[in-house]
């Protein structure tokens, strides 16, 4: 199993930007698919981005499209989560996870989870 630390949440106003990390440790990074999501007070986890081992396909959830780009370092074993224009209704708990295999939009088919780290955009 692979160990996943998210950083770079906090608390930023409409419109604004951060930038979520997630370090990955314990098995070969390169070789799993990572993906981004996200839970909300009162709501189920939901999809917000995925990429390939290789950095080469990514896939996103139709709220956060245009907005939102997920990278990858492999060297650095790192996957990013680039969120600009920022809305109150992004606010959430946002995950890192990874599996081996093709990269997915299902929460279920992830066999690693970070602890989460708390995004806040008011308005």
């Amino acid at each position: 199993q692979v160990q996943l630390v998210e950083s770079g949440g906090g608390l930023v106003q409409a419109g604004g930007s951060l930038r979520l990390s997630c370090a990955a440790s314990g098995r070969t990074f390169s070789s799993l698919s990572m993906g981004w999501f996200r839970q909300a007070p009162g709501k189920e986890r939901e999809f917000v981005a995925a990429i390939s081992w290789s950095g080469g396909s990514t896939k996103y959830a139709d709220s956060v499209k245009g907005r939102f780009t997920i990278s990858r370092d492999n060297a650095k074993n790192t996957v990013y989560l680039e969120m600009n224009s920022l809305k109150p209704e992004d606010t959430a708990v946002y995950y890192c996870a990874a599996r081996s295999g093709p990269l997915t939009t299902n929460n279920a088919r992830y066999d690693s989870w970070g602890q989460g780290t708390q995004v806040t955009v008011s308005s």
